[in-house]
């Protein structure tokens, strides 16, 4: 799995994912923590990433078309990092599972 983490979420879940074999890159790497949604979205598409956010704007441009990267949307509130990568360890199967059933919305709450 190729995971782009947007910036709402930290770097370190990017580097955790890397450190489970999943290629991963968090925005700030590339440059993009400052972009524009669109604009992580259409790289995602084009280099084929699944986006992680929290932001809630890809979930609903996802429901809105068929087209488009894989969106992974985690619905938790703010916390500790160490808290959130525990979390994020629990539910990566079942997320990898619906990501290869080819969920295009995957909804963790």
């Amino acid at each position: 799995m190729r995971f782009l983490v947007d910036a709402q979420l930290p770097p370190a879940l990017a580097r955790w994912l890397s450190a489970q074999e999943h290629k991963s890159l968090h925005v700030a790497d590339i440059g993009m923590q400052s972009a524009s949604d669109r604009a992580i979205w259409d790289l995602a598409d084009k280099d084929g990433w699944v986006i992680v956010t929290k932001d809630e704007d890809f979930a609903q441009r996802k429901t809105l078309t068929a087209s488009g990267p894989q969106v992974v949307w985690l619905r938790w509130p703010n916390g500790r990092r160490a808290d959130l990568l525990a979390r994020f360890e629990q539910v990566l199967p079942s997320v990898i599972a619906a990501l290869e059933r080819g969920e295009s919305l995957v909804e963790v709450r």
